[in-house]
């Protein structure tokens, strides 16, 4: 129960952070247009913060916010076939996507930390930094994954597809 609860604090914390980081891409877009279209004085900056919050958005969303049930899939033939079969499908994605992530993992950790001698144009945030998120959602994905895997084989959480109760996620 307490452990529920700390869940559901971090996942409404990931949501404001979402939310927060939308907020910046959306004024750092507008201040955009302001100084290059009104004022006739373009300014590099808030492109390239338009870029990072996109970047860290896309992909803090993926690993923290958007639910397994949300996320887009071509799930024709999943939806119509048996609860058996789905955990066998369940049993084979996560396995493929467990042994891409792990073996990727090392020459990711790899490149992200090369990537601190330089820094972008404008901001001057380094590399290192900027592509850390990518090493985050790839550690929450192995995670993820790694429970769906566990559900899969002891047959936990085997639900029946509906298609009226899938969601885009938004």
């Amino acid at each position: 129960m307490r452990l529920t609860r700390i869940g559901q604090w971090l996942y409404r914390r990931a949501e404001n952070i979402l939310a927060l980081m939308l907020a910046v891409m959306f004024i750092a877009f507008l201040l955009q247009i302001v100084f290059r279209y009104l004022l006739n004085f373009p300014i590099g900056w808030t492109s390239e913060l338009t870029v990072i919050m996109w970047l860290w958005l896309v992909l803090w969303g993926a690993a923290f916010v958007v639910r397994e049930e949300e996320e887009i899939r071509f799930d024709l033939i999943y939806g119509s076939v048996s609860p058996g079969t789905r955990r066998v499908l369940a049993v084979i994605t996560s396995v493929a996507l467990l042994a891409l992530y792990l073996f990727s993992l090392p020459a990711v950790w790899d490149y992200v930390t090369f990537m601190k001698v330089q820094s972008t144009a404008y901001l001057k945030i380094r590399f290192d930094w900027l592509f850390s998120i990518y090493v985050i959602f790839a550690i929450a994905v192995i995670i993820r994954y790694a429970f769906i895997l566990r559900n899969a084989l002891f047959g936990r959480n085997v639900q029946d597809f509906d298609p009226t109760k899938a969601s885009s996620g938004v």
